[in-house]
């Protein structure tokens, strides 16, 4: 595994131990890794890439390579990790995004026919039971346009724009760092998008409208507690919302193990490939560089102004 010290990491590795699998060795430059003690606790352990790299290269050498490299270190290290991981003689499995930009998707697919490794990301809310379903309705109904709210606000304190993910070159801003699962899910459900405006674009929050094949969507995304509804429940700092013509749609529970089922179908042959993870990127690559527009009544038939309310 690279990147053993941050948020996503025992997801990860509690999927590792749930699909009967075996955790060699991680590397993270932060020690702060303790938690490797509730899963794996005889793995090996470097803060340094290189010695880390040694250790890989020499297992390799010796006949026993790694099968799968697990990524969950910052974004922007993502690519330049994958091709270490295919190098190396490693099947992968990326947390998301994958990529910042779509062309490093087409750099990957070449490495993939080159060695016949594969690289699989974690789309996660494509596994949703809830999601599922409202798929299976959405494709059940060609000739509708649905009417969809998506609010996401994910409270982070100062340390997140001190931090890398605080950083658009790194993370690739709030819509990709926050959104990207969210907008795959969108794009997934409700097909390829044909018209994106941008209305607000700054270091915490984001905001706009898609036209997607079958949907017309109002999104809202932050990390300011400042934009939480102010009827929301005393220490909540999270508040995620999806209507559907304005039917609230639920899928708050089922999320537990997503990260464990998207392993069992990655290593069955299953999970999702890099064509799989395009429409996200290109999606939020093109909101990055989106010039903003203005929201008023008139705007579009479906805008409204972004407001913090009790609603």
């Amino acid at each position: 595994m690279i990147g053993a010290a941050g948020f996503v990491a025992p997801r990860h590795m509690a999927a590792i131990k749930e699909t009967g699998n075996v955790l060699v060795v991680a590397e993270d430059p932060n020690d702060s890794v303790g938690i490797i003690d509730s899963y794996f606790p005889e793995a090996k352990f470097f803060t340094e890439f290189e010695r880390f790299d040694r250790f890989v290269d020499k297992i390799r050498r010796r006949g026993n390579p790694l099968d799968c490299i697990s990524i969950c270190s910052p974004n922007y290290l993502h690519d330049a990790h994958v091709r270490f991981a295919v190098r190396s003689g490693a099947d992968v499995i990326c947390e998301k995004p994958l990529v910042l930009n779509p062309w490093n998707i087409d750099g990957l697919m070449e490495i993939e026919r080159e060695t016949g490794k594969r690289i699989n990301s974690i789309l996660q809310l494509r596994l949703h039971p809830s999601i599922r379903e409202l798929k299976q309705r959405i494709d059940a109904d060609d000739n509708r346009l649905y009417d969809v709210d998506l609010t996401y606000i994910t409270s982070r304190g100062g340390w997140y724009h001190s931090s890398w993910k605080g950083d658009e070159a790194k993370s690739g801003g709030v819509a990709t760092n926050i959104g990207v699962h969210f907008f795959d899910m969108l794009v997934h459900v409700f097909g390829a998008p044909t018209k994106i405006d941008v209305h607000i674009l700054d270091g915490k929050r984001v905001a706009g409208y898609l036209e997607l094949k079958k949907a017309r969507v109002r999104w809202f995304m932050s990390v300011s507690s400042d934009d939480l509804p102010r009827n929301i429940d005393e220490g909540q700092r999270t508040f995620r919302s999806i209507t559907v013509d304005d039917e609230e749609f639920e899928f708050s529970s089922g999320f537990t193990d997503l990260h464990t089922e998207s392993y069992r179908q990655i290593l069955a042959g299953t999970g999702f490939s890099l064509e799989d993870v395009r429409p996200a990127i290109e999606l939020v690559s093109k909101i990055r560089s989106c010039d903003l527009k203005h929201v008023s009544n008139d705007h579009h038939p479906f805008a409204r102004s972004y407001l913090r309310s009790g609603n």
